[in-house]
């Protein structure tokens, strides 16, 4: 696919003009184009030369000599990340094409072959003991700028295999989990959902689930569950593979369950994470099994159905959102709070870096890619014109701002932890949120975008812990043995009905929408990560909004600047914040109640007012 003019979008929703179409020219001019070629060949030639230099000899090398050799690494692995984020961008933008895909793969295998020259430095850097590093270290102010990403990388060296066998898990891997990876994009890009005699993309048919109609609601919701429980014995397939594919692995490597390497990966250990999760599920009956019982009401139903789960209040203003009303009730949100971090975010859309437009093949969802530092970040979003639709700008954006402001630690240093990437872009939904309800005095609108704003924060804490609890219930009966497409999805209703409570009546057809989450796909256990940010920027919003903090906005885009540098006891301290302390996650899930409450006092003051 050759890179789209800025000019080449769809008609955006509510009017506003066209909606944005990325150009990634600033990667590369097109798949053929003779740079992507001559940066491979150069990388290829630098990674081979690298290991001639530095194979075996690590351990005789001065702290000087090694951050050299570090810095030398980090040049070669930021050519091979910009050609990886160029082919995964171009597939991106439309999984359909089989030249997109052909190209994608075709450089994966290129990527992987010259980064086999290069695997042996992480492996012999963890074979170096600890008082021989710390020797390095002590007599080397250049070394010691690389401590953050060295002590990040020996997380993992209990778990390190022998060069042999990582060697051979690296090259297989095109072959193995992205090929796999690759089944599922295809698949999802290539289905067509039924809806009320219309074929629609899988993203336009989910955007349907959050209609006005319920009769449309229920007509999207059973296209969907056709076109997945189709097929449903593909995904199962594809999931019992990967899940066996993770077990092999981890069993290697010696983690004690399913989520550990993903929890080192992320920095925290594993009773961090089932202190937050087991918060979470105490909270279900005060959070989500209250919110849908009053929004039943609401809707005046008896029970909700699946379908019932994303439904526009009756007065929640559903008219489209115009995309240049979007970006400045965001960028108004974002200078309100601070003008430095509305200077950042300006480039985004003033350049082509926003591909927010609706079309056959392009991926589903958002997400916000880094690229490199050398380069910018990208944002694919697909803009139906909803308010979470301007919600879900405000997330990404928070990416791509974090990722600006991180570039400046390099390659290496400016990635951070899944549980510590969420920040800025839930903190930037607050923000939006907070901006737009403060400035609200109508009592039922008022009463639309909170709960609106709960229903996000449902979905991004309640439901996104469901799903890691599906995946731990999925991954430890696949150690058993393959795990039925039926017994896959009794999990997924138990998981579904513990979560959302009795306000539901789920109909069994719901047991197939496992299938189009593709975080179990790409990210196995990443899911938590969400509920992680959520009630770590509800804590941290509490401080700024109490104003207890002096200088807050400053603390913050250092907070954001330190990228991968920092963990995340270091990056809250300034703040008064510790994520260890019990009462942590309390505090965070305590803001979602109180929005609930408020929730709670509007409506008895409407019932009041009817009865008077």
């Amino acid at each position: 696919m050759a890179a789209r003019s800025p000019l080449d979008s769809g008609a955006a929703p509510g009017g506003g003009g066209a909606l944005p179409v990325w150009d990634l020219s600033d990667l590369y001019a097109s798949p053929g184009d003779p740079a992507l070629a001559a940066d491979l060949d150069r990388a290829e030639a630098a990674a081979g030369d690298f290991a001639g230099r530095h194979a075996g000899r690590l351990a005789g090398l001065s702290g000087d000599a090694l951050a050299e050799a570090i810095a030398a690494y980090e040049r070669i692995e930021e050519v091979l990340g910009r050609a990886m984020s160029y082919g995964q961008l171009v597939f991106a933008g439309d999984a359909q094409d089989p030249a997109n895909g052909r190209f994608y793969q075709t450089l994966q295998e290129r990527v992987t072959t010259i980064s086999s020259h290069l695997l042996f430095f992480t492996l012999e850097l963890n074979r170096l003991e600890e008082a021989q590093l710390e020797r390095k270290f002590a007599g080397s102010a250049a070394l010691e700028g690389w401590r953050p990403w060295l002590r990040d990388l020996r997380v993992f060296r209990p778990h390190q295999l022998s060069d042999e066998l990582e060697k051979l898990l690296h090259e297989k891997e095109v072959t193995g989990r992205a090929a796999w990876n690759r089944l599922f994009d295809e698949t999802i890009a290539g289905m067509t959902v039924p809806v009320s005699g219309e074929d629609l993309t899988v993203s336009a048919a989910l955007n349907k689930l959050s209609d006005r109609d319920r009769g449309v609601r229920a007509a999207a919701a059973k296209g969907v569950s056709e076109a997945f429980g189709g097929r449903i014995r593909l995904f199962s397939l594809i999931t019992n593979t990967l899940a066996k594919d993770k077990e092999i692995i981890d069993t290697w490597r010696h983690y004690p369950r399913p989520g550990s390497s993903r929890n080192r990966a992320n920095m925290v250990e594993d009773e961090v994470v089932d202190a937050l999760v087991a918060a979470v599920v105490e909270s279900f009956p005060r959070l989500s099994h209250r919110y849908y019982a009053m929004k039943a009401k609401w809707l005046g139903l008896e029970k909700l159905q699946h379908w019932d789960r994303n439904a526009p209040l009756p007065d929640e203003d559903d008219k489209p959102i115009a995309w240049k009303d979007a970006v400045g009730r965001v960028l108004a949100s974002y200078r309100a709070f601070s003008p430095e971090l509305a200077d950042v975010a300006q480039p985004f859309f003033s350049r082509p870096w926003i591909d927010a437009a609706l079309r056959p093949g392009k991926a589903s969802g958002a997400f916000a890619h880094p690229t490199v530092p050398s380069v910018h970040p990208y944002l694919l979003l697909n803009y139906h014109g909803k308010s979470r639709d301007v919600m879900t700008l405000a997330h990404e954006l928070g990416h791509g701002v974090h990722q600006i402001l991180a570039a400046g630690q390099g390659y290496l240093r400016s990635g951070t932890p899944l549980t510590l990437a969420e920040t800025a872009s839930v903190f930037g939904e607050m923000l939006t949120f907070r901006a737009l309800l403060d400035a609200e005095r109508d009592p039922k609108r008022r009463r639309a975008m909170l709960a609106g704003k709960v229903e996000d924060m449902l979905n991004t804490v309640v439901r996104q812990i469901a799903f890691y609890r599906f995946e731990t219930l999925l991954h430890e009966e696949r150690r058993k043995g393959e795990v039925a497409a039926e017994r896959i999805a009794e999990l997924w209703m138990q998981v579904q009905t513990e979560s959302l409570g009795p306000a539901f009546e789920f109909t069994p057809d719901y047991g197939a929408y496992w299938a189009y989450i593709p975080h179990f796909v790409h990210s196995p256990f990443y899911v938590y990560a969400y509920a992680f940010g959520d009630c770590l920027v509800n804590a941290l919003y509490g401080v700024y909004r109490d104003g207890t903090v002096p200088d807050f906005q400053r603390k913050y885009l250092d907070l954001l600047r330190a990228g991968g540098t920092l963990r995340h006891k270091e990056l809250l301290a300034p703040f008064g914040l510790d994520a260890s302390d019990p009462g942590f996650w309390k505090r965070g899930l305590d803001v979602i109640a109180g929005f609930i409450d408020e929730l709670a006092r509007l409506q008895r003051d409407d019932e009041i007012e009817a009865t008077a």
